[in-house]
C-alpha cells in the first residue's frame, strides 16, 4: 500500500518577492493572486456591463455607416433606406437578445455557442461554432480598434499617417489592462463606457429635439465618398442589411462569460443582457434616424457620427465642446469594444482546451486569475491583421459578422434541441423563441456569406473549416497520448523490477566530476566512466583518473572518430534498455558563474543531453556544480516530481526504485484543494508503494514552491536528486504540451545541491 497524501503546507501565503524581470511584470500586471481568491474577482452588473457590452455599444458608431456605404452604390437618393434597414437589424437584435437570455438561464456557467452546440448538436457543430467565434473575436479587436482610431483621425486629420501605430498601441494597452484581471479591466473601462452612454443620450436627445421642432441642422460632409449610379435592388438591400448587422457582434460574450458574474450568475447575466439590448437598440435607431434627418453620408475623412455631433453641437456655441465629448467617448468605446473579445476569446479557448480541442496551455490561469495565454495570442493575431490591412476599417469590415451569425444559428438550434430534450417548464414557448432566433440568424448567415463572399469574406468561410480540422487533429493527438500513457502505466505495473546501468561521461577531473562520481556510487555499486577525447580535452586525464580513483572503475577511452556525441551514443546503444532496463547517463558540468549564457555555450554537453532524449530506456542526469560549491555530502535525498498517475510518472517512479535510495519520495504541487484531493485519491487507488507529498502552490507557479521545498532539504547539507518525467514529442505537436521540463531544467540548473535527472517518455 502507498503512503499517500502527506500534506506539506507551504508557508507562502503571500507571493514571493519579485526579482529582475519579474519586478517589471508585477508593475505592468500586478501581484499574483491565490487560486482560492477566484470568487473575489466575480463581477457586479455595473462592472460586467462595460466589460461585456462595449462591443454592441460600439457598433452604433459604424453599423449605420456600414449600411450607408452599401446603399450609396445605388446613389445618394437611396440613403434614406438606411432607416428601414436599421429597423430590420434592431428586430433581429431583439430576437437574439431574448434567445440568449433563455440560454444563459439554461446554462448557468457558460451558455456560449460552443457549449450549447456540444451538448445538443454534437462535436462537429460545436467545433464549427467555436471556430466561427474565435475568428469573430479576433476580427472584433481589429475592427473596433481601427474604427476607434478613425474617430480620432476624423477629429484630428493630422494624425492620419499614424493610424497603424496608434491602433497597435491601443491593442497593447487593452492587453495589459486585461492581464491585470477581470475586475481591474471592469474598473478601468467603466468610466469611458458610461461616459459614452451619457454622451450619446445627449447627442440623440438634443438632435432629436432640434429635428422634431423644425430646426434640424444639416450635416457637413467633407470629402464625401463617390456615389454610385446603380439602382436599389434586393441584393443591394440585403448587402446593406448584412453590413448593418455588425450591430449584433458581442452579444455572445455574456453567454460565454456567465461564470464571471456574481451569484446568482445566470440571473445577473440575463439582466445585463437585457440592459445591453435596450441601450444598443435605442442608440442604433437614434443614430440611423438622425443620419436620415441631417443628411449625413459616408466621407473619406469624417465618420457619420462625427458629422452628426458637429451639426448638433456647432463650433463656437455654448455646447460646442460636446462634439469633442462625443468624439473622444466614441474613440474610447470603439477601442474598448475590443475588450469584449478579450473576455470571450480566452474563456472559449479555455473551454476548448479542457475538452482537448485546443492547446492545454489555454486552460491555465495566469497570475491575476485570467486566461493570460488566450489574451496574449488574441492580441498578437489582432495586431497582425491590423498590420496586414494597414488598420483600414473598410478592408477589415468585409471579414466581419460571418463568424458571429454562424455561432448564433448553431447556438439557437442547439437550444431548440435542448427544450425538446428536457421539456422543462414553459418549454414550448421557449423552444418557439429559440427556433425563431435560429431561423432569423440562419437566414442572415446565408445573406452575409452570399453578399460579402467576393469582397474578402471567403477568407473567413475557408478559415472556419480549417480551424475545425486543426481542432480535430489536436484532439486526436491528446486522445492518443492519453491512451498510450494509460497503457504504459499498465505495462510498467506488470513489468519486472527495474535495473539501472550508470554511465558517467568524463571530460575533466574537477568538482562537477567529483560530485558525479559521488552520486554514481550513492545510487549503485558500479558505474561505467567513459571519455571521448577531443581537440581541447585534457591529454593526461587517464593518468589523473587513476591517481584520483584508482584502478576500479577504469576510465574507458572511446573512439573520437565520429565526435563526442556519437561516441557516447554508440556506447549507450551497446547496453540493454527498456521499461525494466534503464541506462542512466550522468553528465557533469562545472560552471564558473551562474550564467545561462555560459550553459548554452557548452554545446557538447547540451548536444548529448538533447540527443539522448530521443533514446528509449535512457535517463539523462545533469550534475551541475558552480565553482566554490561543496561537491559531496553525507546524504542523498531523491524526489520524483509527478503531475499525475500515468505512464510517464510511473516510469520515473520505476527508475527511482531501481536506485535503492534510502530517502525517496514523490512530490506533487497542487494549485488548489481539488487538485490535491484528485491526486491523493488516484495515488491510493493505484496502490503505489512510494510515499507521496502534496505541496501547496496557490499562485499556480512551480518555481518558488519547488525551490523553497528543495532548499528545506539542502539547507541540512543533503544533495537532492530531482527525478522528472519528460514527454518527448516531435514536430508541431510540441506546441500542444507545456514546456514544464524545459522550465524546470532552467530553474534548477544553478540551484545549489540539486542534481536533475530527466526520464524521457517518447511519443512517436
Amino acid at each position: 500500500m502507498s503512503t499517500a497524501g502527506q500534506e506539506k503546507p507551504t508557508q507562502e501565503h503571500q507571493p514571493p518577492p519579485a526579482e529582475g524581470i519579474e519586478t517589471v511584470k508585477r508593475v505592468l500586471v500586478g501581484k499574483p493572486m491565490r487560486t482560492d481568491a477566484l470568487e473575489e474577482t466575480l463581477l457586479r452588473k455595473r462592472l460586467a456591463l462595460p466589460i461585456f457590452a462595449s462591443d454592441p455599444f460600439s457598433s452604433v458608431a459604424y453599423a449605420t455607416e456600414a449600411a450607408l456605404i452599401v446603399l450609396l452604390t445605388a446613389g445618394v437618393a437611396s440613403l434614406h433606406l438606411v432607416l428601414p434597414v436599421s429597423v430590420a437589424v434592431s428586430v433581429l437584435l431583439a430576437i437574439v437578445i431574448a434567445s440568449y437570455r433563455q440560454t444563459v438561464r439554461a446554462y448557468s456557467t457558460s451558455g456560449g455557442s460552443y457549449v450549447v452546440s456540444r451538448d445538443n448538436l454534437g462535436t462537429i457543430p460545436s467545433l464549427v461554432a467555436a471556430a466561427a467565434l474565435l475568428t469573430d473575436y479576433v476580427l472584433t479587436v481589429a475592427v473596433s480598434v481601427a474604427a476607434g482610431i478613425l474617430a480620432i483621425v476624423s477629429a484630428v486629420p493630422s494624425l492620419e499617417h499614424l493610424s497603424l501605430e496608434l491602433s497597435i498601441a491601443a491593442v497593447v494597452g487593452i492587453t495589459l489592462v486585461n492581464l491585470r484581471g477581470v475586475r481591474e479591466s471592469g474598473a478601468a473601462f467603466a468610466i469611458p463606457t458610461y461616459a459614452f452612454i451619457l454622451a450619446y443620450i445627449v447627442l440623440i436627445a438634443v438632435g432629436g429635439v432640434k429635428c422634431s421642432v423644425g430646426t434640424c441642422p444639416q450635416a457637413i460632409v467633407p470629402h464625401p465618398v463617390a456615389a454610385g449610379t446603380g439602382v436599389v435592388t434586393v441584393f443591394v438591400l440585403l448587402r446593406a442589411f448584412a453590413s448593418g448587422s455588425a450591430a449584433l457582434t458581442g452579444v455572445e460574450a455574456i453567454s460565454n462569460g456567465v461564470s464571471a458574474f456574481r451569484h446568482p450568475q445566470a440571473k445577473n447575466a440575463a439582466k445585463t443582457l437585457f440592459i445591453l439590448g435596450v441601450i444598443s437598440i435605442a442608440f442604433f435607431m437614434g443614430v440611423s434616424w438622425l443620419t436620415v434627418q441631417m443628411h449625413a453620408q459616408p466621407s473619406e475623412t469624417a465618420s457619420v457620427v462625427s458629422q452628426l455631433a458637429r451639426a448638433t453641437f456647432p463650433t463656437g456655441t455654448t455646447f460646442g465642446f460636446m462634439f469633442w465629448v462625443v468624439q473622444i467617448t466614441t474613440f474610447a468605446i470603439l477601442t474598448l469594444a475590443a475588450n469584449t473579445s478579450f473576455q470571450g476569446f480566452p474563456r472559449l479557448g479555455a473551454l476548448l482546451a479542457r475538452d482537448g480541442f485546443f492547446p492545454r496551455q489555454f486552460a491555465n490561469l495566469g497570475d491575476r486569475l485570467v486566461y493570460s495565454n488566450g489574451i496574449i495570442v488574441l492580441s498578437g493575431v489582432a495586431i497582425f491583421l491590423l498590420w496586414y490591412y494597414d488598420a483600414q476599417v473598410d478592408s477589415l469590415i468585409h471579414l466581419y459578422v460571418i463568424g458571429v451569425f454562424t455561432a448564433f444559428t448553431l447556438s439557437q438550434a442547439g437550444m431548440v434541441r435542448y427544450w425538446r430534450r428536457t421539456r422543462a417548464s414553459g418549454w414550448r414557448r421557449s423552444m418557439a423563441l429559440n427556433a425563431l432566433g435560429a431561423a432569423a440568424t440562419g437566414v442572415v448567415s446565408v445573406i452575409v456569406i452570399w453578399t460579402k463572399f467576393g469582397q474578402g469574406a471567403w477568407l473567413v468561410t475557408v478559415a472556419i473549416p480549417v480551424l475545425v480540422l486543426i481542432f480535430l487533429g489536436i484532439h486526436r493527438h491528446y486522445r492518443k497520448t492519453a491512451r498510450r500513457l494509460r497503457a504504459a502505466g499498465a505495462a510498467i505495473a506488470a513489468a519486472a523490477p527495474a535495473r539501472t546501468t550508470t554511465v558517467l561521461t568524463v571530460d575533466a577531473i574537477d568538482a562537477a566530476t567529483e560530485r558525479a562520481v559521488w552520486f554514481a556510487k550513492e545510487i549503485g555499486d558500479t558505474f561505467h566512466p567513459i571519455h571521448v577525447p577531443t581537440r581541447n580535452a585534457d591529454s593526461g586525464i587517464n593518468a589523473r583518473w587513476l591517481k584520483w580513483i584508482g584502478g576500479d572503475p577504469r576510465l574507458e577511452r572511446l573512439s573520437a572518430e565520429e565526435g563526442r556525441v556519437d561516441g557516447v551514443l554508440e556506447y549507450v546503444w551497446r547496453l540493454p534498455r527498456g521499461d525494466s532496463e534503464f541506462v542512466n547517463v550522468v553528465v557533469p558540468e562545472l560552471f564558473h558563474r551562474r550564467s545561462l549564457f555560459e550553459a548554452l555555450r557548452r554545446t557538447s554537453a547540451l548536444s548529448i543531453k538533447l540527443r539522448l532524449l530521443r533514446e528509449p530506456g535512457v535517463v539523462i542526469t545533469d550534475v551541475p556544480v558552480v565553482a566554490g560549491e561543496t561537491p559531496t555530502s553525507d546524504r542523498l535525498a531523491t524526489r520524483i516530481l509527478v503531475s499525475g498517475v500515468h505512464g510517464a510518472s510511473l516510469r520515473a517512479i520505476n527508475y527511482a526504485r531501481s536506485l535503492h535510495a534510502d530517502d525517496a519520495r514523490a512530490v506533487f504541487f497542487a494549485f488548489d484543494s481539488s487538485e490535491a484531493k484528485r491526486m491523493r485519491d488516484d495515488w491510493q487507488r493505484q496502490e503505489i508503494d512510494m510515499p507521496l507529498e502534496i505541496v501547496e502552490a496557490p499562485f499556480r507557479d512551480l518555481g518558488d514552491p519547488l525551490r523553497t521545498y528543495l532548499r528545506g532539504l539542502t539547507q541540512d547539507g543533503a544533495v537532492v536528486s530531482v527525478i522528472m518525467p519528460e514527454l518527448v514529442v516531435s514536430g508541431w505537436r510540441r506546441l500542444l504540451h507545456n514546456q514544464r521540463a524545459i522550465y524546470l531544467k532552467r530553474l534548477l540548473l544553478f540551484e545549489p545541491g540539486v542534481i536533475l535527472s530527466s526520464v524521457p517518455y517518447q511519443l512517436r
